[in-house]
């Protein structure tokens, strides 16, 4: 059977870079995989991110499109069905930021998907940097990790964990929505992804899962943590970071944990990726003109007021 592995992690934690390096140790193996990017929103930024490593031996496949949790999930069953037939070694699942653990062990136990596939690792990435979360967002935290095999620990070169504290907080998490599991150091990896060893990867192959009761506090269409979607921007390159930081520091677009997307100029294409505390800007193969805002209370109208200041583009829409 076809092993299915999902990376879990609140909204801006690291999941997709996490996955690119999971990723190439299957392909460094010669193994066949599949990439389900499993997303409530219409546009996935993520999967542009992911382009190069498409190829004879990785395919990428995304669930497209916005409704509810119940045709959410169906659009899930549907593209297991379609990679199941298909034989892969490992299929890689990385879910939304909002994500109800239901869906994908619910989802593996139905015919004919449970001729296929059965749950190989689940790895929720936790940022050693986070700051207080939102009662939602603490509760999708501790959601996701009530189920997975190892927590691993992202942004250690900016932020040096302090594990006790990291611990301490995940734990009180478990512990608001009646969940008995609480973990220890031995549960969590720690260590700079760009130094991992075959055997480090290897290690989280084989981390495995833990089924864990947990209560339900939040719905996922219930979230107050959102994703807006900006596109087509045509932003001057110089104007491009004084306008992420205007967004990021004004209090009226909302609680911003994070924005990321990707942005043409004269000198190529820009990857975007900014927190309050941090904004990285790095060149990328393609990407679509767009960028998307996370966090609590957005308002979309107030965001979309600061890009149209700069904006050349009068295509642009903002959903």
């Amino acid at each position: 059977m076809t092993k299915i592995d999902l990376i879990t992690g609140i909204l801006g934690s690291g999941k997709t870079t996490f996955l690119r390096h999971y990723a190439k140790h299957l392909l460094s193996q010669g193994k066949r995989i599949a990439i389900l990017e499993n997303d409530f929103g219409a546009v996935n930024v993520d999967m542009m991110m992911l382009r190069d490593l498409q190829g004879d031996n990785c395919q990428l496949a995304m669930i497209t499109g916005g409704g509810d949790p119940d045709c959410h999930k169906r659009r899930f069953r549907t593209q297991l069905i379609t990679l199941g037939m298909q034989g892969f070694d490992r299929v890689i699942v990385e879910p939304s930021g909002i994500y109800d653990m239901d869906e994908f062990f619910d989802t593996l136990h139905e015919s004919p998907i449970d001729r296929w596939f059965e749950a190989g690792t689940v790895l929720t990435i936790i940022d050693s940097g986070m700051k207080d979360l939102s009662e939602q967002m603490d509760y999708l935290l501790a959601s996701e990790a009530a189920c997975c095999g190892k927590l691993v620990v992202s942004k250690i070169k900016e932020y040096p964990p302090d594990t006790d504290s990291l611990l301490a907080r995940i734990n009180c998490a478990l512990e608001n929505i009646s969940c008995t599991r609480r973990f220890t150091e031995k549960d969590m990896f720690i260590k700079d992804w760009e130094e991992l060893s075959p055997a480090d990867m290897d290690s989280l192959l084989n981390a495995g899962y833990r089924t864990s009761a947990y209560v339900k506090r939040f719905a996922p269409d219930m979230m107050s943590s959102s994703v807006h979607y900006f596109m087509h921007l045509d932003i001057p390159e110089d104007m491009i970071d004084k306008t992420i930081s205007s967004i990021l520091s004004d209090k009226e677009c909302g609680k911003i944990f994070r924005i990321k997307g990707a942005l043409p100029t004269s000198n190529g294409i820009l990857k975007i990726n900014a927190t309050p505390e941090k904004t990285e800007v790095s060149p990328v193969n393609s990407g679509q003109a767009l960028l998307i805002v996370i966090g609590d209370d957005l308002c979309c109208e107030k965001i979309s007021s600061h890009l149209q200041k700069v904006n050349n583009d009068p295509k642009y829409v903002c959903i």
